[in-house]
């Protein structure tokens, strides 16, 4: 159950910042400010509302993944590549722990490495498709 929330909340504080972001004109600080802020407002105000672990890793990720919305939508087009990029976020942030500290910030190092790897995804997806025809 823990797991299946972390990665939800991992794709859905993409989309959502970069809803707001792109859509809503708010700009990339702006829209990961305002998600951060939000979620870690929400945990500080309900410390018990769920276990001491989501409590204490729910708002990273929410954090860490909001980096992931801050990206333009004059490069990332389509909105699946932003949700598949916070979940690889997700999953990247609970296998490594604090493995890239000192590499500009977990979160935004796992961030980087995560829409990076979605990106790449969409681009061998789309050759592929390429040499069926």
């Amino acid at each position: 159950m823990d797991i299946s929330l972390i990665l939800i909340a991992g794709i859905l504080s993409a989309i959502v910042t970069f809803y707001l972001n792109n859509q809503m004109q708010l700009g990339g600080v702006m829209a990961s400010a305002g998600v951060s802020v939000v979620a870690g407002g929400f945990f500080y105000l309900f410390p018990e509302l769920l276990n001491s672990y989501l409590t204490t890793n729910l708002p990273l990720i929410i954090m860490g993944a909001s980096f992931v919305g801050m990206a333009t939508s004059r490069i990332i087009k389509q909105t699946w590549i932003i949700g598949v990029s916070g979940l690889f976020f997700s999953i990247i942030f609970l296998f490594t722990g604090s493995f890239f500290e000192g590499y500009g910030g977990n979160l935004g190092t796992t961030a980087a490495i995560s829409l990076c790897s979605a990106f790449g995804l969409n681009l061998l997806i789309r050759k592929a498709n390429f040499f069926k025809i």
